[in-house]
């Protein structure tokens, strides 16, 4: 077995960019051991990850192979009708592949593939010292380091991220000979800037992190990370309060220091007057600093840097982070105070001249139609319709605010603030008053991927209605997703909408609210052939078809996104389907009044017959049920069953068979086609009061007691006999059968 030496390699830098040091270090991590793997250079990787720190990117594996294995290579050449002549002696082809091996003729062996034989050249050769290859994968591996933009110093063509300084090369412990950037490796690395001036001798790569700990530096990024959620927490703790710490500031932080020390600052308590999103915000995206919070989460005057330094005078250093916050605070302050004096009214007055899309007029435009919606909605879910206009007439207010155009991350939230402040809403009670306020925060939930949807059911009608316009006037103006692309970010429109219907149990029907909010956009225009011969009928009947598909086509869209929403949750795309494939828009939903109503209805129930429902509550309900219902032993082979009567029936339909719509018992002449009929009947009269209540366990739970019934009906009676009235009396039983097993779902999906 060939020895193994630990293997370190540093490169030391000026300060790198912080967001994309993390993804530096993993990207010369992975180069590293790929240029090991493609050698066949065995190595231990053990707990290894990637090291670095602002100035260094570092690899450290535990073992390494000092030399490759025995490389064996193979090389075919000519076959033997090429190869020899009728003598049996060489040609010069045979003469030219032995010279190019560098060897006789007659030493190189023979193979045979469906071609026929030929002559192959197969040697063995000792494997290289590990040590002679390190600076080639070293240097492939960073030619493979995602560098945009590399800057370049000196006089060197080449460049990367920032200048390079120095390097280390350790195998074991002796120093492998390479260079990079005109650099030779050696085994001395570098302290803390400011802590520790004196090179730092790394005798062994196991030395490596105690060496630089002791030279103030933390080359782990975890231990780094940990030490600044400690000092932070022990700083908020002299406070009286405690951090706020969220993965992105402290990734970022972490990212800034090599040794993390906190300073305990504060500023005046006036600011606090000052929505406190606006302060977080400018703490942690503009300084990287960590707010301090009270018992109840609600911002203090103290908050806490993280300095690169143990500094003799951190008097010097907490003066230099308060004064460096204190111009922002103070421009958030009169912001805030200089929108109190607008107000919501003028505000709301400004958007009329703010475009929303060139299609779709102002974002004023918007407002009333998300208005209408919500409207609409409220009312079908116990909200004030009144309440819920009024609040959604507000909720885009505050972008004409100054607070927004500094802090754009504050829209909804500074609205929420001006609400509560707003003499124009005087009139309301005081708990009307927060809902409303509430309402114009929650209307943006969720704002991101994980983010909660609107925690009251005011806030959810507005999140609602918001995502049914942005859907409908999208695809009106023909920026339906294509690939990678979505200006309008309607996928995720599209999620939070069905997230908001599903997770705040508001049972809706979908379709006829897109209905609702297509009918309320500006539409293209249609394009209708032979639009003059048309009567006012036909042309109605045709403009209400086109606007159906239109809107049938936003539905799938938002049924498409819960794909991955539930196969989170463990869904399976059989599972999926089974529902999906009744999910449809029911019946007529409102329409223009008069004949076009009347048509409209017509074309939508003969588009969607057969179908069930446009409530993702409902299909959320469904799904649960067929999870419970593939834990039955009887489910698999009821699938398969109901795969096999919807295969015949389908059969039938197509060889023109005209399937009765009633079952005569009296031309029953098996008894287990009786027998079939009985329970199917008494199945039908137990699930009818349960799928009136929804309850789709219970349904299929009883349904699948049918199984012993349908499985002896198949093994002992024929479908298509001879008698063609008892092959539809059997059919008319089957598709009976088919029609209360796919009551809950198209449990025929659920058949490999």
């Amino acid at each position: 077995m060939t020895a193994k030496q630990p293997l370190l390699i540093e490169l030391g830098a000026e300060e790198l960019p912080v967001k994309a040091l993390p993804g530096l270090a993993q990207a010369l991590f992975d180069g590293v051991i790929d240029g090991l793997h493609k050698r066949g250079i065995a190595f231990d990787r053990g707990a290894a990850k990637p090291l670095y720190t602002p100035r260094r990117l570092a690899v450290l594996l535990p073992g390494v192979a000092v030399e490759q294995p025995e490389q064996r290579s193979e090389v075919l050449g000519p076959y033997l009708n090429i190869a020899l002549d009728a003598e049996g002696k060489p040609t010069k082809a045979l003469e030219g592949f032995a010279a190019k091996a560098g060897v006789a003729w007659t030493e190189l062996e023979r193979t045979s593939d469906n071609k026929g034989e030929r002559f192959v050249h197969r040697a063995l050769k000792p494997g290289a010292k590990t040590a002679e290859l390190l600076p080639d994968i070293l240097r492939e591996a960073m030619a493979a380091m995602p560098i945009p933009k590399p800057m370049r110093w000196g006089e060197r063509d080449s460049g990367f991220a920032r200048p390079v300084h120095w390097l280390i090369l350790l195998l074991g412990d002796q120093v492998v000979e390479g260079d990079i950037f005109g650099l030779r490796a050696d085994r001395m690395s570098r302290g803390h800037r400011f802590l520790h001036e004196k090179p730092v001798w790394i005798g062994t790569p196991g030395d490596y992190l105690d060496a630089l700990r002791a030279a103030k530096v933390l080359a782990d990024p975890d231990e780094r990370r940990a030490r600044v959620v400690a000092e932070v927490e022990s700083a908020a703790a002299k406070a009286g309060g405690t951090p706020r710490v969220t993965d992105d500031n402290l990734e970022q932080v972490q990212c800034l220091v090599e040794w993390p020390k906190a300073v305990l600052c504060a500023f005046e308590r006036d600011f606090l007057a000052v929505p406190q999103e606006a302060l977080i915000a400018t703490m942690e995206a503009n300084q990287k600093f960590f707010p301090v919070l009270d018992a109840d989460g609600k911002l203090t005057e103290h908050f806490i840097g993280i300095a690169n330094i143990e500094s003799k005078d951190e008097t010097e250093v907490r003066k230099g982070y308060e004064r460096v916050i204190r111009p922002r605070f103070a421009d958030a302050k009169f912001f805030f105070d200089e929108d109190l004096k607008q107000g919501l009214a003028s505000m709301n007055e400004g958007l009329k001249t703010v475009t929303y899309q060139a299609k779709l007029g102002t974002v004023a435009d918007k407002v009333q139609r998300v208005a209408a919606l919500a409207e609409s909605i409220a009312g079908e879910v116990g909200v004030d319709p009144k309440l819920a206009r009024r609040a959604a007439e507000l909720a885009k207010a505050d972008l004409q605010s100054r607070m927004v155009n500094e802090f754009p991350e504050l829209q909804g939230i500074a609205g929420r603030y001006y609400a509560m402040r707003d003499a124009s809403l005087d009139d309301l009670s005081a708990d009307e008053r927060k809902q409303l306020a509430d309402a114009i925060d929650e209307a943006y939930m969720p704002r991101f991927a994980g983010d909660a949807i609107a925690p009251s059911k005011l806030g959810q009608v507005l999140a609602i209605a918001e995502r049914l316009d942005t859907l409908a006037g999208g695809f009106a103006a023909g920026l339906k997703p294509t690939g990678n692309k979505d200006p309008f970010s309607l996928r995720r429109n599209a999620l939070g909408l069905a997230r908001a219907v599903i997770e705040g149990a508001i049972e809706l029907d979908l379709f006829e609210k897109l209905n609702k909010a297509w009918r309320g956009c500006p539409k293209p225009t249609i394009d209708i052939k032979n639009f003059s011969e048309l009567t006012e009928e036909q042309l109605w009947r045709e403009l209400a078809l086109q606007d159906f598909h239109r809107v049938e086509e936003i539905f799938e869209f938002v049924l498409d996104r819960l794909r991955a929403y539930y196969a989170d949750q463990g869904v399976t795309p059989q599972q999926f389907e089974a529902v999906a494939a009744l999910m449809r828009p029911v019946a007529a939903h409102a329409a223009p009044t008069g004949a076009a109503g009347a048509i409209v209805g017509a074309a939508s129930a003969a588009t969607n017959a057969a179908t069930t429902s446009s409530s993702l509550l409902d299909f959320d309900r469904r799904l649960k049920a067929i999870g419970e219902f593939v834990k039955l032993p009887e489910a698999e082979a009821l699938a398969a069953a109901n795969k096999r009567i919807r295969n015949i029936l389908k059969k039938a339909i197509a060889d023109g068979v005209a399937i009765p719509a009633a079952v005569d018992a009296a031309r029953f002449q098996d008894d287990a086609e009786r027998a079939l009929h009985d329970v199917v009947q008494q199945a039908i009269a137990d699930t009818d009061p349960l799928l009136a209540h929804r309850d789709y366990v219970a349904v299929l739970g009883r349904l699948a007691r049918l199984r012993p019934e349908v499985d002896t009906f198949f093994e002992k009676v024929m479908v298509n006999v001879d008698d063609p009235d008892v092959r539809g009396n059997r059919l008319a039983l089957l598709q009976g059968l088919a029609d209360r097993l796919g009551s809950v779902a198209a449990i025929e999906h659920l058949s490999a």
